[in-house]
């Protein structure tokens, strides 16, 4: 298979805001590892015995289910522990493994940003393609400058899966994807915008890049935690009208 090229990200904080719940909160995170490009049609192609129709743009379409798949599929090519099991579609992350992964959310932001404190780590001409680019789909990784983690895309082009949880209390099972895509206007191209999907959804204009890193835990890390999801999910009283229905 293509080498999932990675970049070692140093410790350090980054803060995450939820609009919802109106709260900001600080996460110190530990060193760890993130893939210099998005997940290729042609990496992908490779693993799952696919074709790639052009091998350099972005891999989409991909669920986060399939995405947590080749995370797997990628650990055991490479002879590492796999981070998920799997029970049906319940998921669970085995933080000490050393396989690869979805991102955290708060890794993700901290990735992107670079150390900037804006909504960009540069002018979104030069480091990310939008709508303002006119193009019609992903274009190939790499096309435009990196931020100072030598990261490319985590701004533009396609939006990015997370291991995390949108808003358990309103969206169920939905996960994060963050970084914007190439038909979104600036507003939405940010190192802080939260969106989601269902596990199980696909989009044209999503894809995912890879994380590595083994933590000595046990259901919590990088700003993640099961007993954080459990708490967000606990919401007091009737949902409000147009909150999508739990199931």
């Amino acid at each position: 298979m293509t080498d999932l090229e990675l970049a070692r990200i140093d410790g350090g904080a980054v803060t995450l805001h939820d609009a919802r719940r109106r709260e900001r909160r600080t996460v110190e995170l530990e060193p760890f590892e993130i893939g210099v490009y998005a997940v290729t049609q042609e990496q992908l192609g490779e693993l799952l015995g696919e074709t790639a129709t052009h091998p350099r743009r972005p891999a989409t379409g991909v669920s986060w289910l399939r995405a947590i798949r080749f995370c797997n599929a990628a650990s055991e090519w490479e002879g590492l522990d796999p981070a998920y099991t799997f029970d049906g579609e319940e998921v669970t992350w085995h933080v000490d493994a050393d396989g690869f992964r979805l991102p955290t959310e708060a890794e993700w932001e901290f990735a992107c940003r670079a150390g900037s404190t804006g909504p960009h780590y540069g002018p979104l001409a030069d480091v990310a393609w939008t709508s303002a680019d006119g193009v019609a789909a992903p274009q190939d990784v790499g096309g435009r400058m990196p931020n100072l983690n030598g990261l490319f895309d985590t701004l533009g082009n396609v939006w990015e899966w997370c291991w995390d949880l949108l808003d358990p209390a309103r969206y169920d099972a939905y996960r994060v994807f963050r970084g914007g895509g190439f038909a979104d206007d600036a507003w939405s191209v940010r190192a802080s915008t939260r969106r989601g999907g269902a596990p199980r959804m696909h989009h044209e204009d999503v894809g995912f890049r890879v994380a590595r890193g083994g933590f000595d835990a046990e259901d919590a890390a990088q700003g993640w935690s099961a007993a954080a999801d459990a708490e967000r999910a606990t919401i007091d009283g009737p949902r409000p009208l147009g909150w999508t229905p739990r199931r």
